[in-house]
């Protein structure tokens, strides 16, 4: 048996942290229930946005990896990128982080 938490349980930990921390986040899309993969975007103040996607590691650890970012000026490619990847992935939950330096959200969610 797997020792994860399921997908819901670690979307509203993660949601909860975020609002603790005085910021705001939101699922764009919800996947699986229990053994969805989850995806972080976030977004800069200058208008960029990144994509976070837990990737497993060698050692069996899963760790949030930056696998996409957008200037302002791309942030629609962006965003069709993020629809495709649902239509690929229906397991896939995506949540979106407005705070101060997302990043370490993503570096938490380690497993």
């Amino acid at each position: 048996m797997e020792d994860r938490l399921p997908a819901h349980i670690e979307i509203a930990g993660l949601i909860r942290s975020v609002q603790g921390e005085g910021g705001f986040a939101t699922v764009l899309s919800k996947g699986e229930q229990d053994a969805g993969t989850i995806a972080i975007v976030t977004l800069g103040r200058d208008g960029s946005a990144e994509l976070y996607e837990r990737m497993p590691q060698l050692d069996g650890t899963r760790v949030f990896i930056l696998s996409r970012r957008a200037e302002p000026d791309k942030l629609m490619d962006f965003n069709d990128y993020l629809t495709k990847r649902g239509a690929q992935d229906p397991d896939l939950w995506i949540v979106e982080l407005d705070i101060a330096d997302p990043e370490r959200f993503a570096a938490l969610q380690r497993k």
